[in-house]
């Protein structure tokens, strides 16, 4: 592994036991679009990992980077009240990484997290490790597994 994977998520990643194969992007991996624009993979291999408030406990999604998550499914599958979008803030007091770098694991806290199925198209899926420049690939199930994440169907139709 390099090192410029996030202490934070370079410190769960040694915890874990593992060495993916951490890369850096000069100019940026903030978004789905510019990450697999600088990877030179499909939108839908980046794996999104974004944090809402589900009656106002943080939560995390991770969602394939060519679709959008469906709030209300989210709420439904975790019996909430209500769902919304979580803030700069939160973000980074719940995962510890500023938006646009954090990874899917890893965090400064647990979340419940989900995961949607359509990750699991793909053999391997890029996610960000830590910062807005740097991305490691995995295999999704593998993924998946080290979030602690359980499959939903959260995608927006």
């Amino acid at each position: 592994m390099t090192t410029t994977a996030h202490p934070l998520f370079a410190e769960a990643l040694a915890a874990l036991g593992l060495e993916p194969d951490v890369r850096s992007f000069p100019d940026g991996t903030r978004t789905a679009a510019d990450a697999a624009a600088a990877i030179g993979c499909e939108l839908s291999q980046i794996v999104k990992s974004l944090i809402f408030a589900a009656d106002g406990v943080p939560v995390l999604v991770l969602m394939d980077g060519a679709s959008r998550v469906d709030v209300e499914a989210v709420r439904r599958e975790l019996g909430a009240g209500a769902v919304t979008r979580a803030d700069a803030a939160l973000v980074r007091e719940t995962t510890g990484y500023a938006i646009g770098g954090v990874p899917p694991f890893g965090h400064r806290t647990r979340t419940r997290v989900l995961a949607d199925r359509s990750l699991l198209v793909h053999e391997v899926v890029w996610a960000a490790a830590g910062t807005p420049h740097t991305v490691f690939p995995m295999a999704p199930r593998e993924l998946i597994r080290h979030a602690g994440a359980a499959l939903a169907d959260v995608r927006e139709a």
